[in-house]
């Protein structure tokens, strides 16, 4: 047993979990730990993972990273909902929005709407981001303001109509798009600045002491590199947590049958085409395609299910769903492994990113993953006696937060009414997560709320389990009986001033392109 606390980390694998992990470690103890990080030359940013949870803030706060600094070096955007386009039936979209959902009488918004709304979008009716996004316009105004005046920019953690709490995290009215190979870069440099060291070669061992944890990697010209904690990014590999630790993989395909994804990276002339303040995920055959906007490009991908289309059928598609301006973009064709490490803590590895575990990119939880299990890591980094109970709390942690991702998902898919191809008649008799089954007869009686959603944290609140049921279409919903027998004034007060507080600020805010063209 070691008899000092843990100071040398060894980071095997780059990219955005990588460089989040050793930059993060560094602003977290300084000089207290020395931090390495090993790369190989060759494996580059797998590029999924383009957008974010509105989270992801605290992780750029936390460095003292100011959005004028790192937004232009990743090309950057602003993205305050998911769109979901034809997930009902074509022509039909819903927002998913970064915004608290408000109340009357005690009751959220949405049950009043269910019980008598304006109109046929809950979205619009019942949040003011969703016309934010139909107009394309940026959260902050051209001096920098954010839209919420309730907001204080420095100020405590926020409180007002678009903050929202859940189990303790803030949401904030946004999160970001940028691209996930130049966030490596911008971070790259920090962490070295700040004396990470960095090593880039192939690591071609992982070597175990007697007790069978981690005493070394060997690598092809730096020789070993010892440590005390070492973390696993080598992405769906999981090279040490899986490979040389033995750790199984617990895989989510019987509940998410999307095992794979082609994307491309489309230059776009983006001031004619205008940045949409949202990632959007269409509705396809056999899947669906997000796209991203970014300052100067789109990154958009299709995910779907190899049983049910073929890689090149999926590339055709996403081609021409993209337009002329794919012709000479290389596709990357990606096979996504679906669940996670039983433990994504064993003895002295932890892993972090995809070998920890992921879930399809349909509400960009995977860069959000990494940024809570850093955050866990950091609560409950060990000592020298290596305590286990700190590395069971650990794991607890990892394996809600991916369990509940997993079922927010699978509701996505059986709650959507679309059923015109196999694949979506497939998805409404698929196996479902345990639990599952008996909060969705709850939530046809009532909607759901921090009682009745997955218990643990895992980053979503009630009222995102909401918009994926209003939107989707599929399962009937009711409002509370009371609402009959109550006075609904207030309700239609509230109703009109989200309608008024909306115009007012398409009206005023800039678009979304002219304040990042600002920026840059």
């Amino acid at each position: 047993m070691n008899t000092r606390n843990p100071q040398n980390v060894v980071v095997v694998g780059g990219g955005t979990a990588g460089w989040m992990t050793a930059s993060y470690l560094k602003a977290a103890f300084g000089d207290r730990i020395s931090v390495t990080l090993v790369e190989s030359g060759r494996i580059g940013t797998i590029g999924v993972g383009e957008a974010t949870f509105s989270d992801i803030r605290h992780f750029f706060q936390f460095l003292d990273l100011k959005e004028e600094d790192w937004m232009p070096a990743c090309n950057a955007t602003y993205k305050l909902a998911v769109r979901f386009e034809d997930w009902r039936e074509p022509g039909h979209h819903f927002y998913h929005p970064f915004e608290q959902m408000r109340s009357v009488g005690g009751f959220p918004l949405t049950d009043w709407w269910l019980q008598n709304g304006l109109t046929d979008r809950f979205d619009k009716d019942c949040f003011v981001i969703a016309s934010l996004c139909d107009a394309g316009r940026s959260p902050r105004h051209l001096d920098g303001r954010l839209f919420e005046q309730d907001y204080v920019e420095g100020g405590e953690e926020p409180v007002g109509l678009t903050m929202s709490e859940h189990q303790g995290k803030t949401q904030f009215p946004y999160a970001y798009h940028f691209e996930a190979a130049l966030l490596a870069k911008y971070l790259t440099k920090y962490s070295v600045d700040r004396g990470v060291r960095h090593i880039v070669d192939e690591v071609q061992d992982v070597r175990l002491d007697e007790r069978g944890w981690i005493d070394h990697v060997v690598t092809k010209e730096h020789g070993e590199l010892h440590g005390d904690l070492f973390v696993d990014c080598t992405g769906f590999r999981g090279l040490l947590i899986n490979k040389a630790l033995g750790v199984p993989f617990q895989s989510y395909q019987d509940t998410l049958p999307n095992d794979s994804a082609v994307a491309l990276q489309v230059p776009l002339d983006m001031q004619a085409r205008g940045l949409r303040p949202c990632t959007t995920a269409t509705a396809q055959e056999a899947g669906w395609i997000w796209t991203i906007p970014l300052f100067g490009r789109i990154g958009t991908g299709y995910v779907y299910a190899k049983d049910y289309c073929s890689p090149e059928e999926a590339e055709r598609t996403l081609r021409e769903f993209v337009g002329p301006g794919a012709e000479d973009v290389e596709a990357n064709h990606i096979r996504m492994r679906i669940g996670r490490s039983r433990e994504s803590w064993a003895n002295n590895c932890v892993a972090i990113g995809l070998s920890s575990g992921f879930v399809e990119p349909l509400e960009s939880t995977g860069i959000f993953f990494i940024h809570h299990a850093i955050e866990q890591l950091v609560k409950f980094f060990p000592a020298a006696d290596w305590h286990p109970k700190l590395r069971d709390m650990y794991n607890s942690a990892i394996a809600n937060v991916m369990d509940g991702v997993r079922e927010f998902l699978v509701l996505h898919y059986i709650g959507a009414k679309r059923d015109d191809t196999q694949y979506w008649k497939d998805t409404k008799t698929r196996a479902i997560p345990d639990g599952l089954a008996e909060r969705l007869e709850r939530w046809k009686v009532q909607l759901p709320d921090s009682e009745n959603i997955f218990p643990y944290y895992h980053g979503l609140p009630p009222y995102s389990y909401m918009c994926i049921l209003l939107g989707g279409g599929a399962i009937p919903l009711r409002p509370s009986p009371s609402l009959a027998l109550s006075d609904d004034t207030a309700a239609r007060k509230e109703f009109a001033a989200i309608r008024d507080k909306a115009r007012h600020l398409v009206e005023r805010l800039p678009a979304q392109y002219e304040y990042h063209a600002r920026l840059h």
